[in-house]
C-alpha cells in the first residue's frame, strides 16, 4: 500500500478565504519587485534572496554586470527587516497577530513608496540606487518573516522552488494525491502576472511607476486581510 508524503503543517485555509486572497496579492508584488531589482537596480534581488547570494559567486567569479555591493546591501536590508519582525513577533501574543500583520503589509507599502519617491528624484544610480535596493529589501524581510510565521503551506509569497517541487512530487503521475494543487499553480501564475509588467515598465524606463504599483497592491493587501 503507498501512502502519500506528509504534507506541511500550518492553518487549513481555503484559496478564496482573505487571507489567502491578500497573499496571493503579495506573491504578485514579489513578481513585479524583483523585476524592477534585477532588470533595474543592476542585476539585484531584493524579494529572492537565493539569487543575491548566486549573484555575489558571480560577481566574485569577474561575471560582468553584477555587484557585490549591490547584493550585499539587499541582504544585509533582508535579514534587518527579517529580524525586527521576528522581534516584534517573539514580544506580542497570538491575540496581536491579526494588528501585527496589518502593520507588516502597510510598512510595506510604505517603503516601496519611499522607493518611489527617491526614484522621482534622482536616477537609479550612486547613491540612490542603494538606497532604493535597501528600502525594497528592508520591506521583503519584514514580509517574509511575518508570513513565515502563518506557516500557511504554499504560501509563502515569494519562493517557488518548493511549490513547484511540490506541484511535480504530490501530483497523481507521481503517486500523490495533488493536495493544494490549484494554490500552488496560482502561485506561480500570481508571481508571472507581476514580474511581466514589472519587466514591460523598467524596460520602458518606467521603474518610479513600477514601485507606486507595487506600493498600491501591498497597500490593497491590507484591504484584503481578514482573519
Amino acid at each position: 500500500m503507498t501512502t502519500s508524503p506528509p504534507q506541511p503543517s500550518g492553518p487549513q485555509i481555503h484559496d478564496r478565504h482573505p487571507l489567502a486572497l491578500a497573499l496571493f496579492g503579495l506573491t504578485l508584488v514579489s513578481g513585479l519587485i524583483d523585476a524592477i531589482s534585477y532588470l533595474g537596480l543592476g542585476h539585484v534581488f531584493t524579494a529572492n534572496m537565493t539569487g543575491n547570494v548566486v549573484v555575489i559567486a558571480f560577481a566574485l567569479a569577474g561575471a560582468p554586470g553584477f555587484s557585490v555591493a549591490g547584493s550585499l546591501t539587499s541582504l544585509a536590508a533582508f535579514l534587518l527587516g527579517a529580524g525586527v519582525a521576528g522581534r516584534i513577533a517573539t514580544r506580542q501574543s497570538a491575540t496581536r497577530r491579526p494588528a501585527r500583520l496589518r502593520a507588516a503589509f502597510v510598512l510595506e507599502a510604505a517603503l516601496h513608496a519611499a522607493a518611489a519617491a527617491v526614484l522621482f528624484v534622482h536616477s537609479p544610480e550612486g547613491a540612490a540606487q542603494y538606497v532604493v535596493i535597501a528600502l525594497l529589501a528592508l520591506a521583503m524581510g519584514i514580509r517574509n518573516a511575518t508570513v513565515r510565521g502563518l506557516g500557511i503551506p504554499d504560501l509563502t509569497t515569494t519562493v517557488l522552488t518548493l511549490t513547484l517541487t511540490g506541484l511535480a512530487a504530490d501530483s497523481r503521475p507521481a503517486g500523490g494525491t495533488a493536495p493544494r494543487q490549484r494554490r500552488k499553480v496560482l502561485s506561480v501564475v500570481t508571481m508571472l502576472a507581476g514580474a511581466a509588467p514589472g519587466a514591460l515598465l523598467v524596460l520602458h524606463g518606467q521603474i518610479a511607476w513600477a514601485l507606486v504599483a507595487s506600493a498600491v497592491l501591498a497597500g490593497a493587501s491590507v484591504l484584503l486581510y481578514r482573519e
